[in-house]
């Protein structure tokens, strides 16, 4: 099998190596689109626990760290 990939043109290399390439970013934004579920689901959490009293404003710290979490993530989805 790796004896094939040497016997392959340039084109046929080239487009073995932009589908793998491919497959990788795919499974990376999958990953990503999952990570932000994740952060989404924390953040309502957050959220619904204020309103309940709960969770105080001295511990804004983490609801920051999940907003800054969920805008990286969004930005690199650009």
């Amino acid at each position: 099998m790796k004896n094939d990939f040497y016997n392959r043109t340039n084109d046929e290399k080239t487009q073995l190596l932009l589908q793998h390439e491919a497959h990788i970013l795919q499974g990376i934004l999958e990953s990503k689109a999952q990570y932000r579920k994740v952060v989404k689901a924390a953040i309502a959490q957050w959220v619904k626990d204020l309103q309940a009293g709960t969770i105080k404003i001295k511990t804004v710290d983490d609801f920051e760290k999940l907003v800054k979490l969920d805008l990286a993530l969004q930005r690199d989805d650009c």
